[in-house]
């Protein structure tokens, strides 16, 4: 027996905390009944539904890793018919990315069908490093580079900086092009800590998730992640 939420994120169909959500807006059902209760434990031949949907078990799990272009979604879909990151990955397995890159935003993101590994990466207490290159407005003077590297509060929560350093100046543009890797996974955290230092982002990039990094991989092309390298995220937790 295992928990309902662990099941469904496995299927993949979506990661475990989207599965908690589901459950909890009695949009599950196990052998035709709604449930909506996080406990529930559920066996290997009980049908469950997601959304009217019987999801299959089972089902091998796939690891990819896409550099993400600019003026794609972090999603499965889209209403606006906008390119989703899913769109670039040729397999017939559902997959879906874990966490999410700004429509403007460029770089490394993971997409899986693995939920409990979504999960882990995600998860805020195992502090998984994300490594990003910015161009920003304007060049930081040292006090505002010590309040960075001592954690700047954006919507109430300190943002730690595990590593910053300047990688270039536009003495011409009035631009710097910096590195920093952060542990956070909020939406435009990234461009908030900058503008909030009064350095507006101009471009961004995400270079590395924990050990992977971009390396050769161009704009709008993946590959799949090696076992050692799955094996080794999840010994992140």
């Amino acid at each position: 027996m295992e928990r309902l939420q662990k099941v469904i994120a496995e299927s993949g169909i979506t990661s475990r905390r989207k599965a908690e959500e589901l459950i909890l807006a009695g949009k599950v059902r196990v052998n035709g009944a709604i449930v909506n209760e996080l406990g529930t434990k559920v066996s290997g031949q009980d049908i469950i539904e997601v959304d009217g949907a019987i999801i299959e078990r089972d089902v091998a799990k796939k690891y990819y890793l896409l550099n993400k272009p600019r003026g794609v979604i972090s999603s499965v879909s889209d209403d606006k018919k906008r390119p989703t990151v899913v769109d670039y990955i040729d397999t017939d397995v559902r997959i879906y990315p874990v966490g999410r890159l700004d429509y403007d935003t460029t770089g490394l993101i993971i997409l899986t069908n693995d939920g409990e590994l979504a999960n882990l990466l995600t998860h805020p207490t195992n502090q998984v490093p994300k490594t990003y290159i910015a161009k920003i407005e304007g060049f930081l003077n040292k006090d505002e580079i010590d309040r960075l590297r001592s954690g700047v509060r954006i919507d109430g929560r300190k943002v730690l900086v595990d590593h910053f350093k300047i990688r270039d100046k536009n003495l011409e543009k009035k631009t710097s092009l910096v590195e920093v890797t952060i542990f956070e996974g909020r939406n435009h955290i990234v461009k908030k800590l900058f503008e909030s230092l009064g350095h507006p982002v101009k471009r961004l990039s995400r270079i590395k998730i924990a050990f992977l990094e971009v390396g050769k991989l161009k704009s709008g092309e993946y590959r799949e992640l090696t076992i050692k390298e799955v094996k080794k995220l999840y010994s992140l937790k």
